[in-house]
């Protein structure tokens, strides 16, 4: 059975090509691609990567480690073998977890867990390691190249899973002929360490560069898919305004083009408006807010408003007063930073020794109206 189309996608077969012949020509067997979120990037992996890659002769792994991030070493355990060996999926897990029936005193799980779930992390985890080198064996007897797509790989710089990635590190290790992965993630600042810390396990493992984002081509290409269904076709000028309004962003712009083609006797300005609009709706960022502790807070405020410099003496007499205390050193915006930066909060990113930006503009615009941190 055929899988469907979209009809929207913006096809990318060169730059997919690109990638391949730089692993084919042996001069690299890793190398890592970062984009903000709602980017492209993601789209671009599973639709023409992909796709490319298996048309060469490749076997292609796909994980996103967004979709389980505690148990990441599972996902690409999992990844592989689908791959590789598909059928004996179910008896790969079977011989690897742990049986229900070694609980203590025979104990039965609480209601609504599943009997093939893990009950402790540790475990999982701990399975998780072989089962990684498992999968890597499987995957030598394929007899065929494979290509390890590994998305929001910075899930893996989180120090919970430095077993995971040590594990996977040794095992492409002696595999680089044969196994060619690509890193990618939406915090340049997580996949930055993880490739540029001497103590993490990827340390200098794969370069690291920016996705091409989509530009003009993309939305000539989604103005004439629009125009084959639309009563009104929208104008290219009005597309490319409604494209720069809306950041670049290829997900917002097809927002745009969704009200657009349903509201079509509105016309752009009003399509315009309403995405505009539904990004500003404060929902999903008054909960990451409510998450956070107070200096977080405090430091996100101060990033807003343009501060550049969150260590000096000037943040810290800021911070003091935003957050009522006296007690402020220049560990605090430090503790909060790594905090904003991992890969669990991925709030900001580092771009220069002591210089931050926001990973979501439209986050920074709604952090910059708020004027206190309660």
């Amino acid at each position: 059975m055929s899988t469907p189309t979209d009809p929207w996608h913006f096809p990318r077969p060169e730059l997919a090509q690109a990638y391949l012949q730089g692993f084919d020509l042996g001069l690299t067997s890793a190398r890592g691609l970062f984009a903000r979120r709602r980017m492209g990037k993601s789209e671009f992996l599973k639709h023409d990567l992909l796709p490319a890659a298996r048309k060469a002769g490749y076997l292609a792994a796909y994980t996103n480690l967004w979709d389980d991030t505690e148990h990441p070493g599972q996902a690409l355990a999992t990844a592989i073998l689908l791959a590789v060996q598909p059928k004996g999926l179910g008896r790969f897990w079977e011989e690897l977890n742990t049986p229900i029936s070694k609980l203590k005193g025979g104990a039965k799980l609480p209601l609504g867990i599943d009997a093939s779930m893990e009950l402790d992390l540790a475990a999982k985890e701990k399975a998780a390691v072989p089962a990684i080198q498992a999968a890597l064996q499987a995957a030598d007897k394929a007899n065929k190249r494979l290509l390890l797509v590994i998305d929001e790989a910075q899930v893996l710089a989180a120090p919970q899973h430095k077993a995971v990635a040590h594990s996977l590190r040794a095992g492409l290790d002696i595999r680089k002929p044969a196994i060619k992965v690509l890193f990618a993630g939406s915090s340049e600042a997580a996949l930055r360490e993880m490739f540029s810390r001497s103590a993490a396990p990827f340390y200098n493992w794969a370069p690291l560069e920016p996705f091409p984002l989509l530009g003009r081509e993309f939305v000539e290409a989604t103005v004439r898919q629009l125009a084959s269904v639309a009563k009104q076709p929208l104008k290219l000028d009005d597309a490319l305004k409604a494209f720069a309004a809306l950041k670049e962003t290829p997900e917002f712009f097809r927002w745009y083009i969704e009200r657009y083609l349903m509201y079509q006797q509105q016309g752009p300005e009003q399509a315009l408006l309403y995405t505009q609009a539904r990004l500003h709706d404060a929902s999903s960022y008054v909960r990451v807010w409510k998450e956070l502790n107070r200096a977080d807070r405090a430091v996100l405020l101060l990033a807003a408003s343009g501060v550049q410099d969150l260590y000096g003496a000037a943040a810290q007499k800021q911070l003091q007063s935003q957050l009522g205390t006296a007690e402020v050193n220049a560990s605090l915006p430090r503790t909060s930073i790594r905090r904003l930066t991992g890969p669990k909060l991925q709030l900001m990113a580092r771009v220069d020794h002591g210089a931050y930006r926001f990973e979501d503009p439209e986050f920074q615009s709604w952090v910059a109206a708020r004027r206190t941190i309660d």
